[in-house]
């Protein structure tokens, strides 16, 4: 029974392609599609029917839109005929593919595009004659396709390839349903499209849509209304998310981020698009592990601008801060590698954000509030507040990159701030430990850290109170120089000095410090310095004097002696004055006497040859050789 059905069918089917002409099949089909999307493609090749096994009809070259500037170029056209009317000898298409189309975008200065007419045109193919709309194919597929984005000038902006898409036409619902995927900067995206009213979104009124994106570089959905007329509008709800963003900024094309962090990112928030602005309200972000809620909006005229305010509970800005290293890894040193903050001039942005608690590395900050305003590659950071090393940051730093490096400036004060932990997080100096105040304005240019210490150039200021320098006891060293002035010392490396006051003013001028006031005052002794300091090489040349307070016999004068301190300021050498312990030496002052006075040398120089049973050279005495 089946067998004899089937050769029925078979049978009609044959009889039907003699009774239709191709002619006649492929001016219906023409018809079919100028009906159903009021297009009128231009034909440039030859036309091929198959009526049997399957009906279809290929059109070659198939052109749209004005040829000298085409809007879509195919290899083929081909249309597959629907089974069961043919049988009877009518014509209805059931679907439409072009096979390696290529669609080309021009955008004109005023906006509009080589595409206006040809959506004008579908616009009125969609408007209902009658009470129903033409009825017409319902599936329309784009194989191996490609995609120009090009400016007014002809230059092609973005392109995407291998663009696969099926697209649900209405022929019976209003609405216009599209899934496929594209290759876009070697990535392939997976996208799902739903338009509820095709025909109002041709018309540029107000349509839902559905849009899902889905791909390695990241995932975003969209939800809400868009029209275009009389400019472009959008509302709704947005989601995206990637694993890393700092991938996805620069697969979009975006210079790669200076520093590390930009991982794990999401993002939810009420969308509002006018023109080129990109209102977010409601935002909910996570970035890095960070999670913080505001508003932002993204600008898109002539240079693209984020601006917005977010909020945090907390914040951990150590993968930010993780790959910049002031020192070697020596510790010894300052960092020579190239500073590449080519991403400063991707974008702009003016950002605000407070939070509870902030993490860097090891220090952790209270309650923060920044300014972040990055504008033509020069990145400013305003401090309003920040509770940090147990007191407040205040300030400003700036940083401007160029072809060879960059440039820096700062303006910050830490007021109140415990001095071993500040000092040691931001400088690596540990031996000065305390409560105070250190203010700084200084600047530099180069193109590594090691480079732009050697151009700083500005002041700074430090005073604390009750701490202690580690590291060395002045005033035990005082007393036992003052009981035994040739003793040795012994190390002067160790212990600590306990200080009620301390107060440094620096000035800097291309890498070299100039020391101009050291004071450390505490009940029992004073200290004070003055010299230089060179900031590339990490080194010290000062000269001091540390005193004693309190007399130790009553009637002299407190014990006071100048010393040198010298070597790296990491680990210096602290050298009392030898002179001056020698004078105080009752034993050892004569000696001093002697090698200034001709007469007592000669006495020194005969008693050490009775001594030694040999002469003496001249130079052990200071004398000068005996003449024959």
């Amino acid at each position: 029974m089946l067998l004899a059905v089937a050769a029925v069918a078979v049978g009609v089917l044959t009889t039907a392609g003699y009774l239709i002409s191709p002619d006649t099949v492929r001016s219906e089909v023409l018809t079919g599609i100028r009906s159903a999307t009021g297009l009128d493609p231009i034909l440039g090749g030859k036309a091929s029917v198959t009526l049997f096994p399957k009906g279809s009809v290929s059109f070659a070259d198939v052109v749209l839109g004005d040829p000298k500037r085409p809007a879509l170029t195919a290899e083929r056209l081909t249309a597959r005929l629907r089974f069961f009317p043919l049988l009877v000898g009518r014509v209805e298409i059931a679907d439409i593919s072009l096979e390696k189309p290529t669609i080309a975008i021009d955008i004109d200065r005023d906006g509009g595009s080589n595409w206006s007419a040809l959506i004008a045109a579908l616009a009125r193919g969609q408007k209902p004659h009658g009470n129903r709309t033409v009825a017409a194919f319902s599936e329309m597929r784009i194989d191996d396709g490609t995609l120009l984005l090009r400016n007014d000038e002809g230059r092609t902006v973005e392109t995407l390839h291998g663009v696969d898409f099926s697209l649900a036409w209405p022929s019976i619902s209003k609405s216009l349903g599209a899934t496929g995927h594209f290759i876009w900067h070697g990535e392939k995206i997976d996208v799902s499209v739903t338009l509820a009213d095709f025909a109002a979104a041709l018309a540029g009124t107000r349509s839902g849509v559905k849009l899902r994106l889905s791909g390695a570089p990241m995932n975003a959905a969209f939800e809400g209304a868009f029209s275009f007329k009389p400019t472009l509008k959008v509302e709704g709800t947005l989601a995206a998310d990637a694993v890393s963003l700092r991938r996805t900024l620069t697969w979009a094309g975006h210079e790669p981020l200076p520093g590390g962090g930009f991982g794990r990112f999401a993002i939810k928030a009420q969308t509002n698009i006018v023109g080129d602005t990109i209102s977010l309200a409601g935002v909910n972000v996570e970035l890095d592990g960070n999670t913080a809620e505001g508003v932002l909006s993204f600008a898109n005229e002539g240079r693209q601008t984020l601006q917005g305010t977010l909020a945090a509970e907390s914040l951990n800005l150590t993968p930010y801060i993780s790959t910049v290293r002031l020192l070697a890894s020596n510790q010894r040193a300052w960092n020579d590698s190239r500073l590449s903050p080519e991403g400063l001039n991707g974008m702009d942005f003016d950002l605000r954000v407070s939070a509870a608690n902030v993490v860097m590395g090891n220090a952790k900050v209270g309650r923060t509030a920044i300014g972040a305003n990055l504008h033509n590659g020069k990145l400013m950071i305003s401090i309003g507040e920040a509770q940090a090393f147990g007191g407040v940051i205040k300030g400003s730093l700036a940083l401007t990159n160029f072809d060879s490096g960059v440039d820096f400036k700062s303006q910050v004060q830490f007021a109140d701030v415990e001095l071993e932990n500040c000092l040691g997080q931001l400088f690596g100096l540990k031996r000065l430990e305390g409560k105070g105040t250190v203010s700084m304005s200084i600047d530099g240019t180069g193109d590594s850290v090691l480079a732009v210490t050697r151009t700083l150039s500005g002041t700074a200021s430090l005073t604390g109170r009750d701490g202690a320098i580690s590291g060395i006891d002045v005033e035990q060293l005082l007393k036992r120089l003052e009981r035994r002035p040739l003793s040795g010392g012994g190390d002067f490396r160790s212990g600590s000095t306990p200080y009620d006051k301390i107060a440094i003013n620096l000035r800097m001028t291309q890498g070299t410090v100039e020391v101009q006031d050291v004071k450390v005052e505490s009940a029992a002794m004073r200290l004070a310095l003055a010299g230089s300091a060179s900031v590339p090489n990490r080194e010290l040349d000062l000269k001091g004097t540390a005193a004693l307070v309190t007399p130790t016999r009553a009637g002299a004068q407190p014990f006071a002696l100048p010393f040198v301190v010298q070597g790296s300021w990491d680990d210096p050498t602290m050298l009392p004055d030898t002179e001056a312990l020698i004078r105080r030496s009752g034993a050892a002052a004569p000696l001093l006497n002697a090698v200034r006075e001709r007469s007592a040398r000669e006495t020194v120089r005969s008693a050490i040859e009775r001594l030694t049973g040999g002469a003496v050279p001249a130079a052990e005495t200071g004398t000068a050789p005996a003449k024959p």
